[in-house]
């Protein structure tokens, strides 16, 4: 007598290839992808962007109003726009600081050694932030992360980037007081207030 089995079968990863920063361009440049269409470039694979809810919202527009101000000549904030992180990746964080450019970064988009300090704010996202996005940021030498846990109700600050391990070698909580990015530390942010 033959019984079935109740266990699941394995997993099967089957061959695929990763697409180039070039190639993903060029998925959008045949209309494959749309400007409006929610996706970032992770590592060669085209990731879903979870949507935006309205505290997500507030606190990015929030963040730009209070630093963009303080920084104008000296550093240009970079809202919901991609980075490139050649050759495989180009994400799309949150918010981030680039090393300012009287162009504007008009004809190219920035690479990692544009970057100042890069933020993503995650209500639904944290894992995903902290374990895939945070290592991609290390691993590019970005030398300053910024993970806003909505849950937690608190800033997850990460310095010190350490590309060929993909980590950074300080990773502070902050709940309270006052945080400035590094590159600026007279620009500073009052933690309680902006996450309540």
């Amino acid at each position: 007598m033959t019984t079935a089995s109740t266990d699941s079968p394995p997993i099967i990863m089957a061959p695929h290839r990763k697409l180039t920063v070039a190639e993903y361009h060029r998925m959008g440049e045949a209309g494959i992808l749309r400007e409006d269409d929610r996706v970032e470039l992770i590592e060669g694979e085209l990731i879903d962007m979870a949507p935006i809810g309205h505290l997500h919202a507030s606190l990015t527009s929030t963040l730009n109003e209070y630093l963009t101000p303080r920084l104008i000549g000296r550093a240009i904030a970079w809202i919901q726009n991609p980075i490139q992180l050649a050759p495989y990746s180009e994400p799309q964080p949150d918010f981030a600081l680039l090393r300012y450019q009287p162009h504007r970064y008009r004809h190219i988009l920035p690479a990692a050694t544009d970057v100042l300090l890069v933020v993503e704010i995650a209500d639904t996202t944290v894992h995903y932030d902290r374990e895939i996005k945070g290592p991609l940021y290390a691993r590019h030498g970005i030398p300053e992360y910024w993970l806003i846990n909505l849950p937690g109700q608190f800033i997850e600050v990460y310095f010190e980037p350490e590309p060929e391990n993909a980590c950074y070698q300080t990773v502070q909580a902050v709940t309270e007081g006052q945080l400035a990015p590094q590159c600026f530390p007279e620009v500073i942010l009052n933690v309680r207030e902006f996450l309540s």
